[in-house]
């Protein structure tokens, strides 16, 4: 085993930071701290915080999108986490069915029916503020 460079004083100490020089940022250093925090003081699963964490730079997004791109199937994601988020106040629907086009353009060239239009949910401000003091928690 090679000689260590660090002076002998070091010896007996419990831990050593490594120079700034090597270790530029470790913010993920309090991670399981941060998410344990999260989950308790919003009560909130960690399937749930974790979808949050990715749909936060998103300012909409759909369910097909959502799947292919989280890596779920569409029926689990829906029924195990976006529709409870939902129903808990940290999802909404951003366009839903329901809503019509306001535009004269949307109307003329877009066939927008029940069959076709896929609803769009977003963060609500509640979730992008828990996703913020997450953040803050982690650095």
């Amino acid at each position: 085993m090679p000689k260590s460079k660090i002076s002998n004083k070091r010896m007996f100490r419990d831990f050593s930071h490594l120079s700034q020089r090597y270790v530029n940022r470790n913010e993920l250093k309090y991670l399981k701290k941060a998410l344990i925090k999260a989950e308790t003081s919003n009560d909130i699963y960690r399937k749930e915080l974790m979808f949050l964490l990715w749909a936060y730079d998103l300012e909409f997004f759909t369910l097909d999108y959502a799947s292919e791109d989280y890596g779920m199937r569409k029926k689990h994601l829906a029924d195990r986490i976006v529709y409870p988020l939902a129903k808990e106040g940290w999802l909404y629907k951003h366009f839903d069915k329901t809503n019509p086009s306001k535009t004269r353009e949307d109307h003329l060239f877009r066939s927008e029916s029940n069959m076709n239009y896929r609803v769009r949910y977003a963060l609500t401000q509640k979730a992008r503020l828990m996703v913020q003091r997450f953040y803050g928690d982690l650095s």
